[in-house]
């Protein structure tokens, strides 16, 4: 009888690690890629931001993302520059990195509003 309830015993003590699992997180899955995102609204005329202050790196990706009401390009003034079709609707999203260290303003042709100025960084 002392030998069965050892051999049960022994049974449920290595049974008890079955079943069980250790989730290891993951990596990079949920970490935001680096870099910089702008959120850029034009309703009725009126630019959200407007003249923002913003830092960015050499070749890190710079991602732009538009809601308009309406048409206009964005311009970016940088080596190389860089110019989008804004188109009248939700959602876009524009990418793009600066070669060159130093002030890169990035403006609204059709309405004629400078969005940000980004001091990109070595």
């Amino acid at each position: 009888m002392i030998k069965a309830l050892s051999a049960i015993t022994a049974a449920v003590v290595l049974c008890s690690g079955c079943g069980t699992s250790r989730e290891t997180p993951a990596t990079g899955s949920s970490t935001p890629p680096a870099g910089l995102t702008v959120d850029v609204a034009i309703k009725s005329g009126v630019v959200t931001p407007t003249n923002a202050t913003l830092q960015a790196r050499v070749s890190e990706p710079i991602v732009i993302r538009v809601d308009s009401d309406a048409a206009d390009e964005l311009h970016v003034h940088s080596t190389p520059d860089h110019s989008f079709e804004i188109e009248p609707k939700g959602g876009q999203t524009f990418q793009f990195t600066v070669n060159l260290p130093g002030k890169v303003d990035v403006e609204l042709h059709k309405l004629k509003k400078t969005v940000a100025t980004i001091t990109v960084q070595p």
